[in-house]
C-alpha cells in the first residue's frame, strides 16, 4: 500500500484542506518545509502537490502564464522522491508544463477536464503512465463541466482508462481532512470498473485499518494528510 503525502497550495503556502471547502482552508506554513519533513520524518517515498490557485484558474487552451508556483513546486520535485502535481491540468501544453516542474505523474481532474479526448491527447502526448485521472467526488457525486456526460463514478474511471489513464485517483473532496472513512462501495465499484488501471484513494482516511480495507478491495494506495500522525504514531512520540 502506496501511502502518498499531501501537500494543498494556495498562494504558494500550504493550506489545511477540510470537507472541500476551499474558502476556508488555513495556511499551516510553508510548503517545502512540510514536503521536507514528509520525506525526512514520515519516510513517505511519495508526495502529491495539490496548486489550488492553478486548478480554480484551470482554462482549456492556455498553459499556466505565471499563475502556477513554481518557485515552491520546483523545489519540492528535488527532494528525492517522485511528485505528483495536480494544478488544473486541461490541455497538452498544461501537462507538458506540470512534467517540466519535475512531475513524475500528471494529475489530470474531472473537475476541469473539458473532455475524455483532450484526456486521451495528454496520456497520447506525454505517455498513459505519467497521468493521473483525478475522479473527484463530492459526497459521491462526480464533479464535472457541462461537457462530461453525467455518468455514475466508476464509468468515469472506465473512460478514463480507455483514454489511456494509468492511474485512477477517487477523491471524495467532501471526505477530505475530515478522517470520517473511505467509501469502500464507491472504491470497489472502481476498481471492477477500470482493473487496468493504478488504484488510489483520497479523503477519509483515519488510520492503519482503512489502509487494510483498501487492500482488500484491491487499491495501490491512498492519499493522507491529516491521518498521517494515526499512521505513523512513533513519528510524534
Amino acid at each position: 500500500m502506496r501511502v502518498i503525502g499531501v501537500i494543498d497550495l494556495r498562494h504558494g503556502r500550504a493550506v489545511r484542506a477540510y470537507a472541500g471547502r476551499r474558502d476556508q482552508y488555513q495556511e499551516i506554513g510553508d510548503a517545502v518545509d512540510l514536503a521536507r519533513r514528509y520525506v525526512d520524518r514520515y519516510k513517505l517515498t511519495e508526495l502529491y502537490v495539490a496548486d489550488l490557485d492553478a486548478i480554480e484558474s484551470a482554462e482549456v487552451t492556455r498553459p499556466f502564464e505565471g499563475r502556477d508556483h513554481s518557485a515552491t513546486i520546483r523545489p519540492i520535485a528535488t527532494l528525492g522522491v517522485p511528485m505528483w502535481l495536480d494544478a488544473g491540468v486541461s490541455s497538452v501544453d498544461r501537462a507538458r508544463h506540470a512534467l517540466s516542474l519535475g512531475a513524475s505523474y500528471v494529475v489530470v481532474g474531472l473537475e476541469t477536464l473539458p473532455s475524455f479526448e483532450v484526456l486521451r491527447a495528454i496520456c497520447t502526448a506525454i505517455g498513459g503512465k505519467h497521468v493521473a485521472f483525478s475522479l473527484d467526488l463530492r459526497n459521491g457525486q462526480p464533479i464535472a463541466g457541462d461537457e462530461i456526460a453525467r455518468e455514475a463514478p466508476e464509468q468515469l474511471a472506465a473512460r478514463a482508462a480507455d483514454a489511456g489513464a494509468g492511474s485512477v485517483i477517487a477523491i471524495d473532496l467532501a471526505r477530505v481532512g475530515t478522517r470520517s472513512g473511505v467509501d469502500v462501495d464507491l472504491l470497489r465499484r472502481v476498481r471492477s470498473a477500470a482493473p487496468t488501471s493504478m488504484l488510489f484513494a483520497g479523503g477519509g482516511v483515519r488510520g492503519p485499518e482503512d489502509l487494510k480495507r483498501l487492500v482488500e478491495i484491491g487499491c495501490d494506495g491512498a492519499l493522507v494528510a491529516t491521518a498521517l500522525d494515526a499512521l505513523y504514531p512513533s513519528v510524534t512520540r
